[in-house]
């Protein structure tokens, strides 16, 4: 079985190399490697953004989740699904309006445009807390990958580490975003039939045993069948809050996420990227619930050792080895997905924010993105070296980044795109305040209690309104009011009164970039 597996295993990362390299020509200037040009379909960017958003944590941390806490755990996943649905029926379109307004390619970009005054300080800002969070994210993801490849496929940690960078740094590296998303979206693919078939074989083996799901439940242990985790009270609250509050991260401040609503190109493209997203999110959450709940009745009164690897012990004793081997690369494929995205990330913060934005230094289209290939070897690397040496310290951190970055960046997102008062001085108070108490929070037992991943929206977002409401940005006259009517700095970059400038100061100038940057 061994065999069978590690070979499909094996082509199957090949393939994925192959069709890296097959767009990789696909990518002609920095905009088209870092953000698509605007080139891909709603339903391949949903697929994307999906794949991104759930890396193993979904397959082997909620499963292992549900079978070792029962129905209450239903709650973490209408948290999320709430954040994902809210996120695409009511941000999706709004952030490739924006983008296209004020042509930008990445988060930090978009939010240094709006304030224009405050430019080089919020792009700073966001690359430092970008890079604070997601660099450790990415380790981790590498050093998850280790753990999966040894638990399942018997491969030593550290070689399966480096196997991992190694075809996360190639994807990255060879097409930018247009190769990470073709490849996102056969991954997604994959994620979802193993989420969707194995609930459903394990049902049938279920039905065929004559076992009952309620009777495993109840004999598991004594709150595993109730929906509330048999809390009541005040207790029941901060259950329900805490699990619910992945919402928080949703709501605009993943910039992984954010660059595939970015890259829609038009209004049709964004409604049919909904449907599937939403689709997928019903679909995977339902499957991922039931295979804990499945596994709760299949393994009754056995114990584990890692309950994360729930998974793939009911993948290898439901299914043949050839069809182990597929739905088992599902798992790699939630980690390499998340991981190049985070790759990605960083890499626009750098090669994009600073460099081209922030430092405006002088550069063609073709050393911009060799600069951010550059960068993704070197980020890649770092990233290698925190998997392969801090181990702990990876998993302490990476608890940090929903809040650190989510609950950062979804705050500023929310009062931009709604609140017209928001100041360019309230963005700067919105991130330095979510970097700060997020790390404060969490290194206290007040996490324990109530969430960092609310704390820090709560604290970024009032920061955001004090300081907006104690430093406004200076009215404009009527005529140099941006096209959208909106008559305060804050709604427009306050760099000569136009979008024209705007454009030339913040994403590049025209004599300098021989091609300029045009989503």
């Amino acid at each position: 079985m061994n065999t069978i597996i590690v070979v499909e295993f094996g082509l199957y990362l090949l393939l994925m190399v192959v069709i890296g390299y097959l767009v990789s020509r696909s990518a002609k200037n920095h905009s088209e490697f870092l953000l698509g040009g605007k080139q891909l379909p709603g339903w391949a960017l949903a697929f994307s953004e999906r794949a991104t958003g759930e890396s193993a944590w979904l397959l082997l941390g909620y499963t292992g989740f549900v079978f070792a806490t029962g129905l209450s755990a239903v709650w973490v996943a209408a948290g999320i699904a709430t954040g994902i649905i809210f996120s695409w029926l009511f941000l999706a379109k709004r952030f490739m309006e924006e983008a296209d307004k004020y042509q930008v390619i990445t988060l930090p970009g978009y939010l240094a445009a709006r304030f224009g005054k405050h430019a080089k300080i919020i792009l700073w800002l966001s690359t430092i807390l970008i890079f604070s969070f997601m660099m450790f994210y990415f380790g981790a993801q590498l050093a998850g990958a280790g753990k999966t490849l040894f638990a399942v496929f018997n491969i030593p940690p550290v070689m399966g580490i480096w196997l991992s960078f190694l075809v996360v740094v190639l994807l990255a590296f060879l097409g930018g975003f247009i190769a990470v998303v073709w490849t996102d979206m056969i991954q997604s693919i994959m994620m979802l039939i193993t989420l969707v078939v194995l609930p459903i074989i394990a049902l049938v083996k279920i039905s065929a045993a004559d076992l009952s799901i309620s009777q495993a439940l109840m004999s598991s242990g004594p709150t595993l069948d109730s929906w509330t985790g048999g809390a009541i009270g005040f207790s029941l609250g901060l259950l329900l809050f805490n699990n619910f509050a992945w919402v928080f991260g949703f709501l605009g401040g993943q910039p992984q996420l954010t660059s595939r609503f970015m890259a829609l190109r038009s209004k049709k493209e964004a409604r049919t990227g909904s449907i599937v997203a939403v689709s997928w999110t019903v679909l995977a959450y339902s499957g991922a619930f039931m295979i804990g709940i499945t596994a709760l009745t299949l393994y009754q009164g056995q114990t584990f050792a890692d309950v994360e690897m729930i998974l793939p012990i009911m993948i290898m004793d439901l299914f043949p080895s050839w069809i182990a081997g597929i739905l088992l690369a599902g798992i790699l494929a939630a980690i390499i997905s998340t991981a190049d995205s985070q790759l990605l990330v960083i890499t626009s913060s750098v090669s994009e924010d600073i460099i081209h934005n922030a430092l405006k230094l002088d550069l063609t289209q073709k050393q911009l993105v060799a600069v951010s290939r550059t960068t993704i070897v070197l980020a890649g690397i770092v990233g290698l070296v925190i998997a392969l040496t801090s181990e702990s310290l990876v998993f302490l951190v990476v608890s940090w980044a929903w809040a650190g970055v989510g609950g950062t960046l979804s705050p500023a997102v929310i009062l931009t795109f709604f609140w017209r008062k928001y100041s360019g001085i309230g963005v700067i108070a919105t991130i330095a305040t979510g970097f700060i108490s997020t790390v404060i929070w969490i290194s206290t037992p007040l996490e324990e209690i109530v969430s960092s991943r609310f704390t820090t929206f709560f604290f970024a977002m009032t920061a955001g309104i004090i300081f907006s409401l104690l430093f406004p940005d200076k009215k404009v006259d009527s005529n140099d009011t941006h096209s959208s009517g909106k008559g305060t700095a804050g709604d427009k970059p306050d760099l000569e009164g136009s979008a024209s400038a705007n454009h030339e100061t913040l994403v590049g100038n025209e004599e300098t970039v021989s091609d300029p940057i045009k989503l």
